[in-house]
């Protein structure tokens, strides 16, 4: 019976195993190109929320302005610099393909929960869009983190045993080499940078054809990024927030 009882433990352990393992992989491929845009504004500038028992926030795009983006930098405390660059994401991603959408405020709330717009641990954003001190995430060694084993031999993370995310979009160094793009087109995609890391998470999210105009297309976007209810709730408040605060939108 003993035999019996620890048998059964063993194979629904292994099922368990094996579910997970599989549940990552196919995470993994649906979110191994990071980052896109959003569709334009419907008339009037004001978008609803979109709301079909998914969570989801609305997507605004735009020309990048000079002008707007120092009065909405002021109103939403996101860097200029750091704006910029989301805005110019989104639109160039949204030209690329013009059926995924994104917007530039929900670039800028990844930026944001991911490391305050590249200023997590007292660091800036220079003129040339660079973090002013390296961002490095905690190793990813399954203490707390998924354990993903080092896939660059430290070039990005300075870490030859585990992979970090880097950069103020956190890339881990696997998924930047599949999707890492040149932002300010100095011909090097650099993760470092805040052209190049908005671009590429803009990308990111459009991957695979999704529409984050919907519901279930931005909220797959925004999870194949961070596998967290909580996240996407953190993402969608934050993006939500930025479209209010500069106007772009009227929450009803």
């Amino acid at each position: 019976m003993l035999g019996l009882r620890r048998l059964v433990v063993l194979v629904l352990f292994a099922v368990c195993v094996t579910s997970a393992a599989l549940f990552w992989l196919l995470g993994q491929r649906g979110a191994d190109t990071r980052h896109v845009m959003s569709p334009p504004p419907r008339a009037g500038a004001e978008l609803e929320m979109l709301s079909s028992g998914m969570t989801t926030a609305v997507n605004v795009t735009r020309n990048p302005d000079a002008g707007w983006v120092v009065r909405a930098a002021g109103q939403t405390g996101i860097p200029e610099r750091a704006l910029r660059a989301y805005v110019a994401a989104a639109e160039t991603v949204d030209a690329a393909a013009p059926g995924c959408g994104i917007g530039w405020n929900t670039v800028a709330a990844l930026g944001f929960v991911e490391t305050a717009h590249g200023t997590y641990g007292g660091g800036s954003l220079t003129a040339a869009g660079q973090v002013s001190r390296p961002v490095v995430g905690p190793a990813l060694d399954g203490a707390g983190f998924a354990a993903i084993a080092d896939t660059d031999e430290g070039a990005l993370d300075g870490d030859a045993r585990w992979d970090r995310a880097v950069g103020p979009m956190q890339f881990i160094p696997s998924t930047w080499q599949l999707v890492a793009q040149d932002g300010n087109g100095d011909g090097t995609a650099d993760p470092f940078n805040i052209d190049d890391a908005a671009l590429s998470a803009a990308t990111y999210l459009c991957a695979r054809g999704r529409d984050l105009t919907t519901a279930e297309g931005w909220t797959a976007a925004i999870y194949a990024y961070n596998q967290s209810d909580a996240y996407i709730q953190q993402v969608r408040d934050q993006a939500t927030k930025y479209a209010t605060m500069t106007g772009e939108i009227t929450v009803r």
